[in-house]
C-alpha cells in the first residue's frame, strides 16, 4: 500500500484549487492500492490558498526549525505545513505504507527539488516537509519524475 499526493488522483487539491492527475496513480487508489493525501488540507490550508515557498532550506531544516516556509503575502504557514506533514505520516503509518508517490517541486511533496523561496518559479535541490517526515520514518518517497516505470504495474 502507497500514500499518495491527493492531486494525483484528481482531488482539487492544488493552491490553485486544480489537479495533477496521473492516470496510473488514479487507477492505484481506484484499486484500493494508494491512499491520496494533501499534507497542506491536512495542515488546515484552504484550497485554494496563496502559494508557500520554503524560506531558508529544505523540508529537514524546516522540521529542524531552521527554516520556514512562507506564502506569497509573507503570511509564516510554518506551522500548518508541519502539522499537515504529521497527519499525512499518521496515515502512512495507519495503512502500513513503506512508500509514498509525492508531487515533486512542492513545498510539502517535493522529493528532489522545490521552489528557491524567492517566490520567482526558479527552483533548487531540496525536499518538501512531508517527504521529510516520511523519510525520517523510513517511507520511501519517489515523484512523478523519479516514480519507476516497473512500479506503474504494480
Amino acid at each position: 500500500m502507497k500514500v499518495v499526493s491527493g492531486c494525483f488522483a484528481g482531488i482539487h487539491c492544488t493552491y490553485k484549487k486544480g489537479h495533477n492527475r496521473v492516470d496510473e496513480i488514479q487507477r492505484l487508489v481506484r484499486e484500493g492500492k494508494a491512499i491520496p493525501v494533501c499534507p497542506e488540507q491536512l495542515g488546515g490550508l484552504s484550497t485554494p490558498r496563496p502559494p508557500a515557498e520554503i524560506i531558508g532550506g529544505d523540508g529537514d531544516d524546516v522540521l529542524d526549525g531552521k527554516a520556514k516556509v512562507i506564502d506569497i503575502h509573507g503570511k509564516d504557514v510554518t506551522d500548518e505545513f508541519i502539522s499537515g506533514a504529521e497527519e499525512a505520516l499518521q496515515v502512512a503509518l495507519s495503512i502500513g505504507a513503506t512508500e509514498a508517490l509525492l508531487k515533486e517541486s512542492s513545498p510539502s511533496c517535493g522529493s528532489c527539488k522545490i521552489y528557491d523561496g524567492t517566490h520567482t518559479g526558479k527552483k533548487k535541490e531540496g525536499i518538501g516537509v512531508t517527504t521529510a517526515l516520511f523519510r525520517r520514518h523510513g517511507i520511501i518517497v519517489a515523484s512523478e519524475e523519479t516514480w519507476n516505470e516497473e512500479e506503474k504495474t504494480e
